[in-house]
């Protein structure tokens, strides 16, 4: 049985990757769709036309985890693509920010992210595909985004370094490292800070980033950066010292 695993699928760009995906499938026997409400993957699953199943769990909590894993186990698919899209980031100075909300943004962003890839691999084959939900805030540390930034440096060193372990096995990892994007992320993200304006300027649709990602990883490419903007601030954090860049970004409070 061949399927596609995607989490935080209830909404934003996990919703999206399902739908395009569900559009692009022909020969998916299976859309596992992940995460933990039930009643937004039960109509996301209704306005599919490939075959669904509904996992209703928190991809944090490890006894749920290990109850997807069983199922792994027992049906032992072939897992042609994988795509991590749970995650969530709040902004806000880091000492004025709740401590066990930051530690969930590790664990949700990172922990759980790396468990689901572990789980998935093993049931991989040539041409099996993860994609992992990075960001541009991964390409240079964020003040009054620490920790999100901090969690999504991590998606994408991570992704890099196992695009190249798994080359030789032919499954292709891209790191989807998008800029700001029109979803409900800011509705959590900004509970305590407020995004830069000229962050906003630059917002795209989920509907392009998905399309973006999509095409750079049947292109096998190891990052996918949406939109001018976005890829010319990739070049800028490469060339330009971080701590000239940390210093203009002072002006733009």
């Amino acid at each position: 049985m061949n399927i596609a695993v995607i989490t935080g699928a209830s909404s934003g760009l996990g919703r999206e990757f399902c739908l395009q995906l569900d559009a692009l499938f022909h020969r998916m026997d299976e859309i596992w769709l992940i995460a933990r409400r039930e009643e937004r993957l039960t109509e996301l699953a209704a306005a599919m036309r490939n075959k669904t199943r509904i996992f209703v769990l928190d991809v944090t909590n490890e006894k749920q985890m290990d109850g997807f894993v069983k199922t792994l186990e027992e049906e032992k698919p072939v897992v042609r693509m994988l795509v991590n899209c749970a995650g969530f980031g709040l902004m806000g100075d880091f000492a004025d920010l709740e401590y066990k909300e930051q530690i969930g943004m590790l664990e949700v962003n990172c922990k759980a992210l790396t468990r689901m890839t572990y789980e998935c691999i093993p049931y991989m084959r040539k041409n099996s595909r993860i994609i992992q939900l990075a960001s541009s805030a991964a390409f240079l540390p964020q003040p009054c985004f620490a920790v999100y930034a901090a969690t999504k440096s991590y998606v994408l060193s991570f992704s890099r370094a196992l695009s190249e372990e798994l080359r030789k096995r032919q499954i292709y990892v891209t790191a989807v490292c998008p800029g700001p994007v029109e979803t409900e992320f800011f509705d959590i993200a900004e509970r305590y800070g407020k995004t830069l304006a000229v962050k906003k300027l630059t917002i795209v649709q989920p509907e392009r980033v998905v399309r973006d990602a999509l095409t750079d990883s049947r292109k096998r490419k190891p990052v996918s950066v949406c939109s001018v903007w976005i890829k010319l601030f990739y070049v800028c954090t490469s060339l330009i010292p971080h701590t000239v860049i940390l210093k203009m970004m002072r002006f733009l409070k």
